[in-house]
């Protein structure tokens, strides 16, 4: 639960949200975590030490049984899965965290790598859930590139330039988000019910995108279209995931109220 003042908007907390790219020092707290699951200790370490240099919190694992294991265990934003591992290669570690709602990784962003890839075998990971498919060896451009695919963390709270764009002027703009303010405490002070599992979320979910669009509030957009996604495949909400959407809320309702007049 949330302290509510005055005005009923919810007490948010300050600082960014959780994962930032490539800039951010290993040792900050908000750094994106990737796990570097790799049975090769020369595409291990280069994998992880490569992800650092980018600025995220990279940790690593020698056999898929030990990253079904860590996935159980930690959040993590990116997976690095390689496809022939001893123990559980990408897939089935995909399928045993995709599987378990519980898992805080559940719902992470997840890369398969291989030495060895034919067409036909990429095309079986991306329809098997891979956001993509990293050939090695690989460089630090690929991994620019990878980094880049977990979307919500990479986006700014707030795209004035977008806002204004879809909205054509800065007092539209302005009025638009101070509707959507109101429109987002609403939809945090539901969160503590079984809202996203009703079936009418998923249309509040699409108007909620639509005003996300219009007032350049990227991040949660990206936030909106993981649950979408969730949803339309008939998958229950994993809880990492509602607590990323919840994070992400709570930031663009303290970013809208600091840009109001």
């Amino acid at each position: 639960m949330f302290n509510t003042p005055s005005n009923g908007a919810p007490a948010v907390r300050s600082g960014k949200p959780s994962g930032h790219p490539s800039g951010a020092h290993p040792s900050d707290p908000h750094a994106l975590r990737v796990l570097v699951a790799d049975d090769d200790p020369a595409s291990r370490l280069f994998l992880v030490e490569a992800m650092r240099t980018l600025g995220l919190d990279a940790e690593a694992c020698d056999d898929g049984t030990a990253a079904i294991a860590r996935g159980r265990r930690e959040a993590y934003d990116l997976l690095l899965l390689d496809c022939r591992m001893p123990g559980a290669g990408a897939q089935q570690v995909l399928k045993e965290l995709r599987g378990d709602p519980a898992a805080p990784s559940a719902e992470s962003t997840a890369v398969a790598t291989s030495a060895e890839m034919d067409a036909a075998e990429r095309q079986r990971l991306l329809s098997g859930g891979f956001t993509d498919v990293l050939q090695k060896p690989c460089d630090l451009a690929d991994l620019r590139r990878i980094v880049a695919l977990v979307q919500p963390d990479a986006q700014p709270l707030l795209d004035d330039a977008q806002g204004l764009a879809s909205t054509g002027s800065e007092p539209i703009m302005r009025a638009m988000r101070t509707l959507l303010r109101d429109e987002l405490v609403g939809i945090y002070q539901d969160l503590d019910t079984a809202v996203l599992t009703e079936a009418g979320f998923g249309d509040r979910l699409h108007k909620l995108r639509g005003s996300c669009g219009f007032c350049g509030a990227t991040a949660l957009a990206a936030r909106v279209a993981q649950l979408q996604e969730q949803l339309k495949q008939g998958r229950a909400i994993a809880p990492a995931l509602h607590e990323r959407f919840r994070a992400t809320l709570l930031e663009t309702i303290e970013a809208l109220g600091a840009s109001s007049p």
